[in-house]
């Protein structure tokens, strides 16, 4: 993890959850292994809870998913908050990953993607993509979710040296929204679909 990763997730932790700290929230991080760093420290404050998700056992991993698409290891609706960064570019079909976080959030619930726009290559076991506000945009709307900013650090910052800013970090915040609204939307999208077909 780079800094300016980090300092994008406290910025969402500051923004949308700081008037939450007195509630027993469940925060998933997803792609949790420790690689020069974690999200931990931002959120594995009483009375929240924390769990490192992965698919493979290591630093800072609480649970390791058997299948990357199927996560029988998480309840559907357990989730207040789920966390990402620096995971979506090694995951091969990020969309289903995005169902998967949808399903598993509660209504009302928030996710925040981090994940770059450029950059080299950096295989972990692969590396696949780079995402824009659009896309995340987009896969956010696939998965259901609503998607309440989206956005990519395109300057470079001062604060940060080159191998920080060569990332380009892009930024997803969405929710869940309630059932009504949610079915809403499935509704909408199916017919959308259907026109398209035609």
């Amino acid at each position: 993890m780079h800094p300016s990763s980090f300092d994008k997730m406290a910025a969402f932790a500051q923004k949308y959850l700081h008037d939450r700290r007195g509630e027993a929230l469940l925060i998933l991080d997803l792609g949790s292994q420790d690689f020069n760093g974690s999200y931990r420290p931002l959120f594995d404050q009483p009375p929240w809870h924390y769990l490192g998700v992965d698919m493979a056992a290591g630093k800072n991993v609480d649970v390791v998913l058997r299948e990357p698409y199927r996560w029988r290891e998480i309840k559907a609706q357990s989730a207040n908050v789920i966390i990402s960064g620096q995971t979506f570019e090694h995951t091969e079909f990020f969309w289903l990953t995005m169902r998967e976080m949808a399903r598993a959030l509660k209504p009302g619930g928030l996710c925040c993607i981090i994940a770059p726009s450029a950059g080299d290559e950096h295989r972990y076991p692969v590396d696949c993509w780079r995402m824009y506000p659009d896309g995340l945009r987009a896969a956010a709307c696939y998965a259901g979710l609503e998607a309440l900013e989206a956005w990519t650090q395109w300057e470079d910052l001062p604060q940060y040296d080159h191998e920080s800013n060569k990332w380009h970090d892009s930024v997803l915040v969405a929710r869940r929204p309630n059932e009504e609204r949610r079915r809403d939307w499935r509704r909408r999208l199916g017919n959308w679909l259907e026109r398209k077909s035609r």
